[in-house]
């Protein structure tokens, strides 16, 4: 929010720049390049060296800066002579006299002016107007001045006024965001209201179309950062999740910890932090573990093509029934996945209260379980089969050992004793919720999720 208001500030002052710039523009363009051109004429029918001269004397007469210049003129040959402050109406005062009708050309003898009275004195008089101008519009910049601080302070108290904002908005951060809005608006009223007072409505004109512009180049070149900033705001009133819920969002999975006005943190599995650009966040694929506390585990199981494949589904859903954490609403469920190579593959599925039980511990007892009884009941849970052609007609070694492998797969498919669940330890693991619980109360400033806010 800083940035944002610093980044706002600098473009106000560059605007202010901008339109000055704007307005002294024309005043200069004026001075230096607002004289007339073409052929000067002259008050009589004939041009004679009397009528040149007294018609470039009474144009210099009305020129303050060429009041110094002597002329004379003979045989349509004018001579300037004497003294001027600047080279600048030096040339002036030659470009005016060849522009004289009957004038064949000018003698440019003028000599700067560098005395130091004659410097200083007007200086002096410039400021002393200067000054006399700035006591008599005084009042007038006081009252715009008081106008624009009441203005300002007026809208500083609005912006502070938390519960007034909290009341007409869903969160926190939209009413900071509010807040800070009102205040933005009272300061440009409050600029306004000034420069109307100093009848300074041409500048205001400039001032806003230098904004525009500056606010449409800054808009481009901050996009991703607005992009960003809109969406911590939209995530903020949606609130897709709470904290210490368990998401994947674009494939990224942990535990929310906070949302603040930029990054979506996360604490990953592994204990370490993870920040997602909320513009990211927005626009992704959410899948919240947390929401739902009923979760289904699943998982496929082969046996051999020689066995009864319904008989050992019946056999694991028996063995899935038996487990105490394992709901009965929804039931579990068992079927024939596929025909694989060298088994059938069998699908289990079963249902757990996470609030209850762990779903990693839940599905390995599970997963455990089944194969168990699996093995007591006699089906065989095979490696896989590859069959080998020996063109030859020799055997490998290992082949001439068939009493070894036999006895291998004897040992491999004698029952097992079967578990039953109960004694395992299935108790929903707290320790990565109990440490980003931890993290929320160290730091629990600048968090944008609510308990008490509207969820989706």
């Amino acid at each position: 929010m800083t940035r944002l208001i610093f980044k706002l500030t600098l473009a106000l002052l560059i605007a202010l720049a901008s339109g000055m710039l704007a307005l002294t523009a024309p005043a200069l363009a004026q001075t230096e390049g607002g004289e007339a051109s073409g052929e000067i004429h002259l008050q009589t029918d004939a041009p004679t060296d009397a009528a040149i001269a007294q018609r470039i004397a009474t144009i210099f007469g009305e020129i303050d800066t060429l009041s110094g210049v002597e002329i004379s003129v003979e045989a349509g040959v004018v001579t300037l002579s004497g003294q001027t402050l600047t080279a600048e109406a030096a040339n002036r005062a030659e470009a005016l006299a060849s522009r004289v009708e009957g004038v064949v050309t000018v003698e440019n003898r003028i000599d700067r002016d560098v005395s130091v009275a004659t410097r200083v004195a007007p200086a002096v008089g410039e400021l002393e107007t200067t000054v006399q101008d700035l006591v008599r519009v005084l009042p007038l910049l006081a009252l715009a001045a008081a106008v624009f601080v009441a203005l300002s302070v007026l809208g500083w108290l609005l912006s502070r006024w938390d519960a007034l904002w909290r009341v007409l908005t869903p969160n926190r951060f939209v009413a900071e965001l509010v807040g800070s809005t009102v205040f933005g608006l009272f300061l440009v009223f409050g600029l306004i209201s000034a420069l109307t007072l100093l009848d300074a409505t041409a500048f205001l004109g400039a001032l806003l179309g230098a904004a525009g512009v500056i606010g449409l180049a800054v808009g481009f070149a901050v996009k991703d950062t607005i992009e960003n900033y809109i969406a911590s705001i939209m995530l903020s009133i949606r609130q897709p999740f709470r904290p210490n819920d368990h998401v994947v969002i674009d494939g990224q999975e942990g535990r929310v910890i906070r949302l603040t006005s930029r990054a979506t943190v996360l604490m990953t599995l592994e204990g370490n932090h993870l920040r997602l650009p909320n513009a990211l966040v927005f626009k992704a694929v959410i899948l919240n573990y947390t929401r739902n506390p009923e979760r289904r585990f699943d998982f496929v199981l082969g046996v051999d093509p020689d066995d009864d494949p319904l008989s050992a589904v019946e056999t694991g859903l028996a063995a899935l029934k038996s487990l105490g954490f394992v709901m009965t609403d929804p039931d579990p469920a068992a079927g024939i996945r596929e025909v694989g190579d060298s088994t059938i593959n069998l699908f289990f599925s079963g249902w757990v209260d996470q609030n209850q039980a762990d779903f990693l511990k839940s599905r390995s007892v599970a997963i455990a379980t089944v194969k168990a009884a699996l093995d007591a009941a006699g089906f065989t849970l095979p490696d896989p089969t590859y069959r080998l052609r020996i063109d030859s007609g020799v055997l490998p070694t290992d082949a001439a050992q068939p009493a070894q492998s036999r006895s291998t797969k004897s040992a491999r498919s004698a029952p097992a004793k079967t578990p039953t669940g109960e004694a395992t330890d299935v108790a929903p693991d707290h320790s990565l919720a109990d440490r980003v619980e931890e993290e929320r109360r160290e730091d629990g400033a600048g968090d944008l999720l609510s308990e008490d806010a509207p969820s989706e």
